[in-house]
Parts: structure tokens; C-alpha cells; sequence
């Protein structure tokens, strides 16, 4: 037992297991359609469902933190007895619940253009499905949980596999000093929008896992994102011993042995549900490395099937019905693992049932085979077992060929590199505001995003809504996020530091006539937080100008072990002087999909600085620009393809060149004298009363980027490009 498992063992409370996440209280007959509604998370993008839980008592679904089943258990029963008691809300349940019960009721690949499709069984490590689901740490689980959601919307015949981590990832406190703070919640605690998968009999239905010279014990749990089935697997079990129970411990923690024990059952194990379950898959889609050892468990499969062939023939097979998408752009951001610590965790019996050595076996992870002490990785097994492997964005796809040449040494060429590239989306009705929507209704019908892909029908319908409305909109939704500001920075005490994630007064916080600029993104070196305050008299200058001044509004997660980004971190909250900075300035604890929401609706820019080339893709830019917001961003991952110079602004050019110090000197400089000679003095021109042309620029952002960076469009060109060969 590594000595990490060993302090998990010993840190972690007592022993909890759950059969069900069932909700033990009576509620009026009248309601009861919301119980079966808080258990498929189709409520959570339709603006109508939303609305049924948050009319029943607005303030404890805020402090329900908007999980449906929580509320359901807690609510005061005079609140649910007050609307039993009116038709109008009665009438809007069951007519919700109808419409749901109707959606879910279409098999799989009717009512489709794209039908027939393959069936696919699709494997990743997070989703971010619901903050009210929160086994997600950033971009790669959000993307997963858009995707499952356009896959229902399509009608696809799709499932997903994955991993339901007891204590999830990490809350964010900030103390009074400014540094970031981890506490994590036991989900077991609480109640979710889970089922347990059982047998015929009723029993819990398990698969096992070989670890560490035993049998991990792994039950399933099913989460219902409209017609999408996601799995998750779960070693909480009182057959496992308790450091086993701690494999889906938490998301991304531990070291190295727990990240291949947890890849392990997620790929292995996903593999074995799948056939406990019953479900057949024409493709199986690695989303991320995490799941390449389900390549492996198909091998066994087959070998089993076919005691004649080799392990060549196995690959073979399996190409045939595996794809990967790659989502780093960088060496070093792929999973790696000692060669020797690798085959502990694999068991001498699975290996020989592939029929090869270990040599061959650690052979199948390395990027050069001539090199027989280079270390395991995820990735280069992915695109060898893989018939498809694809980036997220056309420049990533580009990188990607470069980084992975070395796999194919008989190519001169990186372009000749077999990835290709499918740059990711966000799902529309999930991010666009309900107020966005309403205007989107009034233009194109009640089922809007159906024609969301359709360039021609969904420009001419944008161009159609008048300049007022947009702007009318846009700012009630920013008052919403000032709003939103001051109640999440507003504390009783904010210690003796001036920061500006605390503020005792927050009466006058804010302004909803001010240029609002929004960074929300993971805390790393690469994300360049510092940036931004390279430079902080010029930054001070825009915040004081009394004429057109700027505020600031960030969010964002450092890891837990990242004390670089923890101290980027600090600075910016500590930023003080002389200047209107700690009332033009705030940070929001915790950023997750609710914190988000707010933001990607409510700011009038969306800024991104990343270092090039090391944006695979973004997504919340995509939120934004839904939404309206411009993106003022490096032109790096998906902005390359969405940019084109009426719909945002661009920080620096294509290419660069120099060390790391002067690019961001250069990028530093750029990103200034723009804000000051382009995105300022466009936000504060007016022509009749309005800002005609930030409206028109908004209006170009929701009509070109919409269609292009949905993951409906996203979704079709897996199916098109990708699933179907």
C-alpha cells in the first residue's frame, strides 16, 4: 500500500455506504411529478424546469446550491403546500412532466435527421453535467456533460461510462489573506440524482477488477441526462477493504498508483459493465487517455473469443471499434507512469491473457520505442489502439501531429500524423440565458435550438431582434451578476487585508454602466493570471478613468498542489493602492457551473490570455459569446477559428517568437493597447441613446459563433467524421 493510501486510509471518517439516494418524506399529490422530474437531469436545461423548483421557495434553492433531490428532502412543507394549492403552478408541472415524459418516450435514432448511427459507448473520467452532480473539476467534464446533453437532444444511441467519486473535487475558500483553502464534502452525505443499477433479482449489480493481487468489487450507479444513460462506477463497497473503497475517492487525487488503479476500473471495469448490463457498443469513444485501458479489456475480450489469434490480431479488432480524442496540447499534461509501478498494478494472469510479455505490454505506452525506460503513457496507448484519434480545435490538431510524430517515425512530414481534429462546442440551451432564449423564441418558434446549427435560419433570426431588446436583456442579466457580486463578496468580517473576493459594504460595488470584463479559468502558469496586472499603474489608470472606467470580475480554482498558481493567486486578490480597484475588482469563490452561469450571461467581455499554443480548445469564450459577450482573447485553440474581426477582439497575433519573458511582455503590451485604443472607447460610444455598435458587435458574436461552437454541430461531425468510417 503506497504511503498515500495509507494517509487517506487513516485521514478519511468513518465507514458510509449508500443503497439508494431515495427522498423518505411526504409531499402533496399534486406535486408528486417533481420527484420524477429531479431524477433526469433534462430539467436542468429547460428554462420551464429550473423555474418549477426555484418558484417554490427562490432562497432555499439558492441555499439548496440548486440540487433538485436536496431540496425535494428539506424544502418547508408550507412552501410546497402553497403551490398545491395553485393551478397555475400545477398546471405548469404537469405540463412540464408531459413534455419530459414525451421526450424521453422517442427511441433512440428516430425523430433524427442524422439517424441511423452507430451505437457508442463513450468513456471519461468527469462530467459536468449539473453543479448538483459534482464529480467534475473544469473544461474536460463540462465539455462531457455537453456532450451527452446534445447526444439526447440528437437522439443518439449513446452511453456513458464513469467513475462516481465519493468526495468529488475540491471546494475553494479563500481566507481573509488570500490564500486558497481545500475542503471536500462526502457526496454520501447528501442526496442525488442517482439510481442504483441492479440485477433482475434486485441485487446490486457488480463487476470486478483485479488490484493490487485482489478483487476490487465495483457497483454502478445510473444518472439520467435526458435519454442518455451515464454509468458510474463505485468501490465504496463493504466487500472491498477500505483503501480499495478509496480508489473513487476522490477526482483527481492521490499519486500515480491511485490514478492507474482509478483508470483501471474506469476502463477495465467500464468494459465489464457494459457487458453486465447488456448494452452492445459499434464504437467506443475514449474521451481523454483516462479510459485507454478499456482498449486493453477488448483485447482480452477478443483473444478470449479467439483462442487462434495474437495480440496483433486483438489490435487489429479493436481499432476497428475504438476513437480518441486528445485534449493536451503538451508532453508533460498527458498521464505518465513508472514502468515498474505499471505492471504492480496489473496482474501477471491479465497480461498473459493478452498473450504478450511485459516488455510489449509497457511497449504499447511509449511515444519511443527505442527507449526502454521511458515512462507509460496514456495518450500514445490511446492512438495505437485507436483507429481515430482527433485534437479539439483545428490548431490543436495541428499540434497534436507535431507533438506525436515521434510515434511514427517513418513519417517525415507531422502534417502526415494520423490525428485529425474536431473542435469542441458548448450546449446551447444550457448556457444561453433564459431571457436570451425568450427573444430566441419569438423569432424561430419554441424549439429554437433546433435551428441553432442552421447558419442562414439562425443569423437572419438574430439580425431580426431590434438593438433595444438585445441591450435591454444583456443588461438585466448584468444587473442579475452585480447583484450576484455583492451577495457572494458581502462577509461580516473580512480580516485586516484588503482583498477582493471579501467586503463588509457592498452597497455600492459595482456598476451595471461600467465595461464589465470577466477571467474565470483554472489557476495554472500557463492561464498567465498574472498578466493582466503586468503593468498595474496602466491597469489602475482604466479603473480610475472617471469618463470610461473598467471593472473586473475573476473565478477560478488553483490545484490543490500548484503553490505557483496559489501565490498568482494571492497577488491578484491583495492588489491595493490608492485606486478604485477594490470596488471596481472582485473575485468569486469556488467556481463551478452555477458560478459560471452568472458570468458567462452577465459581463460585457470575456477575457482569455492563455500562453500559446497550450489552449486546446476553451469552452466558456463559447458560453460567452452566446450570451452575447465579446471575447477579447489570445488567439489560440478555438478563437483561431471563431475570430473574425467584427465579432470580439484579438489579443497578439498567430505566431510569436522570443522566450517565454518577452512573448508575455509583447502579449502584455497588446492586451493594454487594445483595451485602451479598441475595447474601451467601442463600449462607450453612443449613437440615439444606445451603443449601437458594441450592440452590432454583439449581434455578429451570437449569429456567426452560436452555430459554429454548439455541441450539436460538435456532435454531428463526431457522428459524420468520427463515429461513422
Amino acid at each position: 500500500m503506497s504511503e498515500t493510501a495509507q494517509e487517506a486510509q487513516q485521514d478519511t471518517p468513518s465507514v458510509k455506504f449508500r443503497e439508494d439516494f431515495n427522498i423518505d418524506r411526504h409531499i402533496p399529490e399534486a406535486l408528486r411529478p417533481l420527484f420524477e422530474i429531479s431524477m433526469n437531469f433534462y430539467w436542468s436545461w429547460q428554462p420551464e424546469g429550473v423555474a418549477l423548483f426555484r418558484d417554490l421557495d427562490s432562497r432555499f434553492w439558492d441555499k439548496s446550491e440548486q440540487r433538485p433531490r436536496v431540496f425535494l428532502e428539506d424544502v418547508e412543507s408550507f412552501r410546497l403546500w402553497l403551490r398545491a394549492c395553485d393551478p397555475a403552478y400545477v398546471d405548469r408541472l404537469n405540463q412540464f412532466a408531459a413534455r419530459q415524459a414525451a421526450y424521453l418516450a422517442v427511441p433512440a435514432n428516430e425523430g433524427t435527421a442524422l439517424a441511423p448511427t452507430p451505437k457508442i459507448a463513450y468513456f471519461c473520467a468527469e462530467y459536468g453535467v449539473h453543479n448538483s452532480l459534482p464529480i467534475y473539476s473544469g473544461g474536460l467534464g463540462i465539455l462531457a456533460g455537453d456532450h451527452l446533453k446534445s447526444a439526447s437532444d440528437l437522439n443518439l444511441p449513446l452511453t456513458a461510462i464513469g467513475l462516481f467519486y465519493r468526495y468529488g473535487f475540491f471546494r475553494q475558500h479563500v481566507n481573509h489573506e488570500g490564500w486558497q483553502e481545500e475542503t471536500y464534502n462526502d457526496l454520501f452525505d447528501t442526496e442525488l440524482a442517482l439510481s442504483p443499477v441492479v440485477n433482475e433479482d434486485g441485487s446490486r449489480l457488480t463487476v470486478s477488477v483485479h488490484i493490487r493481487g485482489r478483487e476490487v468489487v465495483c457497483r454502478a450507479w445510473l444518472a439520467k441526462v435526458g435519454r442518455i444513460s451515464l454509468y458510474l462506477l463505485d468501490t465504496n463497497v463493504p466487500e472491498n477493504s477500505e483503501v480499495d473503497r478509496l480508489i473513487t475517492g476522490h477526482l483527481y487525487g492521490g499519486d500515480s498508483e491511485t490514478r492507474i488503479v482509478q483508470e483501471k476500473v474506469l476502463g477495465i471495469g467500464g468494459v465489464r459493465l457494459l457487458r453486465a448490463l447488456g448494452v452492445q457498443a459499434d464504437v467506443y469513444h475514449l474521451n481523454e487517455g483516462h479510459a485507454g485501458f478499456s482498449t486493453l479489456e477488448l483485447a482480452s475480450e477478443f483473444l478470449a473469443a479467439n483462442p487462434d489469434k495474437n495480440f496483433a490480431d486483438a489490435i487489429e479488432a479493436v481499432r476497428e471499434k475504438c476513437v480518441f480524442t486528445t485534449h493536451t496540447p503538451v508532453s508533460a499534461g498527458n498521464d505518465t507512469f513508472e514502468p515498474n509501478l505499471l505492471l504492480e498494478c496489473f496482474s501477471q494472469e491479465y497480461l498473459r491473457s493478452l498473450k504478450i510479455s511485459d516488455n510489449e505490454f509497457l511497449a504499447l505506452g511509449r511515444a519511443n520505442l527505442s527507449d526502454d525506460k521511458e515512462y507509460f503513457g496514456m495518450t500514445p496507448l490511446a492512438i495505437r489502439m485507436c483507429r481515430s484519434s482527433n485534437g479539439v480545435s483545428e490548431k490543436h490538431g495541428h499540434v497534436s501531429r507535431q507533438l506525436w510524430l515521434k510515434m511514427f517515425p517513418g513519417l517525415a512530414d507531422a502534417e502526415a500524423v494520423p490525428i485529425t481534429s474536431v473542435t469542441n462546442g458548448v450546449h446551447a440551451p444550457t448556457w444561453i440565458s433564459p431571457l436570451l432564449q425568450n427573444l430566441y423564441c419569438r423569432e424561430l418558434g419554441a424549439n429554437w435550438h433546433e435551428s441553432v446549427c442552421d447558419t442562414g435560419k439562425w443569423g437572419t433570426a438574430v439580425w431580426n431582434i431590434p438593438d433595444e431588446d438585445i441591450w435591454a436583456a444583456h443588461q438585466a442579466l448584468k444587473g442579475l451578476l452585480i447583484s450576484y457580486v455583492r451577495r457572494r463578496t458581502a462577509t461580516k468580517d473580512a480580516g485586516t487585508v484588503e482583498t477582493i473576493h471579501e467586503n463588509e459594504d457592498t452597497a455600492t460595488l459595482f456598476s451595471s454602466e461600467v465595461l464589465t470584463i470577466g477571467f474565470a479559468r483554472r489557476v495554472a502558469e500557463y492561464k498567465r493570471w498574472d498578466l493582466i496586472f503586468s503593468d498595474l499603474p496602466r491597469l489602475l489608470r482604466m479603473v480610475d478613468d472617471e469618463e470610461r472606467p473598467v471593472q473586473f470580475v475573476f473565478a477560478g480554482k488553483a490545484h490543490p498542489q500548484d503553490k505557483v498558481g496559489k501565490t498568482m493567486l494571492q497577488e491578484l486578490l491583495r492588489i491595493n493602492s490608492d485606486s478604485n480597484w477594490q470596488r471596481r475588482a472582485v473575485f468569486i469563490e469556488d467556481y463551478d457551473q452555477e458560478v459560471a452561469r452568472y458570468l458567462v450571461r452577465g459581463v460585457d467581455v470575456w477575457m482569455n490570455v492563455p500562453r500559446r499554443p497550450m489552449e486546446a480548445s476553451g469552452t466558456s469564450g463559447m458560453k460567452a459569446a452566446m450570451n452575447g459577450a465579446l471575447n477579447f482573447s489570445i488567439l489560440d485553440g478555438w478563437w483561431i477559428e471563431g475570430y473574425n474581426g467584427k465579432n470580439g477582439f484579438a489579443i497578439g497575433g498567430l505566431e510569436t517568437s522570443g522566450t517565454d519573458e518577452e512573448v508575455d511582455k509583447q502579449d502584455a503590451e497588446s492586451l493594454y493597447s487594445t483595451l485602451e485604443t479598441e475595447v474601451i472607447p467601442a463600449y462607450y460610444e453612443f449613437e440615439d441613446g444606445l451603443r449601437k455598435r458594441w450592440i452590432g458587435m454583439m449581434r455578429e458574436a451570437i449569429g456567426t459563433l452560436t452555430p459554429q461552437f454548439s455541441t450539436d454541430r460538435m456532435v454531428s461531425d463526431y457522428l459524420q467524421k468520427i463515429y461513422r468510417h
